[in-house]
């Protein structure tokens, strides 16, 4: 799993007005990162919608994206996972679980191996059956993102580019296909209505505007500054490539070479041709403060922070930074800092243990013993949830909100445990 506050908003900011045409409130959908250089998305549990890298690497345009993340909302406007009853109960509840949650471990813990572990142990033939759609779905996915992205005076032709070019896999076994294939059945008749409908609207031409291409190129150019080796970096985006997203995208791998002096000067001529860039300040946090100069990070989440105070992920990062200077002097805006990711919706079971580290530091227990409690629940260790939260409900206020807290989590054990019992 991939979290950046960046490609995240650049995703959302496109996927938003797809979001609003299908009548569904953007707030309540998810979209997710899984770093994987296979083409793939699909949507599990509910509004959430999962998109592999390498899709977005490979896609021509913001247009292919837009077209599959119109798709996937297809799925989700027809009530598809919902409806699927059969192949629900036949996947099995417990192996559906197990693959979110192993998606959730991963992210709480910041270790891939952790979430895939749990979700190689849960995910057998049936939780696989459980995100193959019917042909039939997959047509009227393709109708509902075809209307959606006239709604929205989007071309489609960036959708149709895209399951042009898995046609011709059809052909290959299937360790050589692409498993948006195996999950999402292409006929020769889908892409046909595509190129028909085309042919037909009234957006078929329209140009992606020039903004937009150049948060996509940004957006592109991270993901492959991250996920690539310097060397494959450097031919993609030679140093003659004078664009941002090049240089973004070299400053990334440098210093993940580790050349982290290289990488300091791109940011900050960055910075300077865009000081008021929050992921800018945000980058040059996270080359330092992985590089161990926790007190210069610290200034670049401030000023990133001071930038986007709603962003929860920087937030996050700030606080990080904060309670790795070991000041006693910041442990409250540590604390503030973490309450606040929590509150604007990344309650994740990493942010909930470290903030019970920031409240033991302070020599606060039962906050500490609280927060220690979220952690342990979010990833589904119910016995030592259930020790925290009780050392949390005897030691805290009688009747405060920490305390009714404290046994919220208590009765959330109790029913956990009566449905793993089922």
């Amino acid at each position: 799993m991939i979290r950046d506050a960046e490609i995240e908003n650049i995703i959302r900011s496109l996927s938003v007005p797809v979001f609003q045409a299908a009548a569904l409130n953007p707030e309540f959908v998810r979209i997710r990162l899984i770093q994987d250089k296979t083409l793939n998305a699909f949507v599990a549990g509910g509004q959430n919608i999962f998109i592999h890298t390498g899709l977005i690497l490979n896609a021509e345009g913001s247009d292919a994206l837009v077209g599959v993340i119109a798709h996937e909302t297809g799925h989700i406007e027809g009530g598809h996972l919902v409806r699927s009853r059969d192949a629900i109960e036949n996947a099995g509840a417990i192996q559906m679980i197990g693959t979110i949650l192993g998606a959730a471990a991963g992210i709480a813990t910041r270790d891939g191996a952790v979430g895939q572990a749990v979700i190689m142990g849960s995910m057998g033939a049936g939780a696989r059956s459980f995100f193959q759609y019917s042909r039939t779905q997959e047509s009227a996915a393709d109708q509902a993102a075809m209307r959606l992205l006239d709604a929205t005076g989007r071309s489609g032709k960036g959708l149709e580019k895209f399951l042009g070019s898995l046609e011709g896999q059809m052909l290959l076994s299937d360790r050589f296909r692409d498993p948006y294939l195996m999950s999402h059945p292409l006929s020769r008749e889908r892409v046909e209505a595509l190129v028909k409908h085309n042919q037909q609207s009234p957006y078929a031409d329209v140009v992606t505007p020039e903004a937009e291409q150049l948060l996509f190129d940004r957006m592109v150019a991270k993901l492959y500054g991250f996920i690539e080796p310097l060397r494959s970096v450097l031919r993609r985006y030679p140093e003659t490539d004078t664009r941002f997203a090049a240089r973004y995208a070299r400053a990334i791998a440098y210093y993940r070479a580790p050349e982290l002096d290289r990488a300091i000067a791109i940011i900050n001529e960055l910075i300077q041709e865009a000081p008021l860039d929050p992921y800018l300040h945000e980058l040059k946090g996270q080359m330092l403060f992985e590089h161990a100069r926790a007190q210069d990070a610290y200034e670049a989440y401030r000023e990133a922070y001071r930038l986007a105070p709603k962003e929860p992920l920087i937030a996050m990062e700030l606080a990080r930074a904060e309670l790795e200077l070991n000041d006693p002097a910041l442990l409250d805006d540590a604390i503030e800092h973490f309450r606040l990711t929590t509150q604007l919706g990344e309650s994740s079971s990493f942010v909930w243990l470290q903030l019970s580290i920031a409240y033991a530091r302070q020599g606060d227990i039962g906050m500490s013993s609280l927060a220690r409690a979220e952690s342990e629940l979010s990833i589904g260790q119910l016995g030592n949830a259930e020790l925290h939260a009780t050392r949390a409900s005897e030691t805290l206020e009688k009747g405060s909100s920490a305390h009714l807290q404290a046994l919220d989590i208590l009765e959330a054990i109790k029913v956990a445990r009566a449905q793993r019992e089922q």
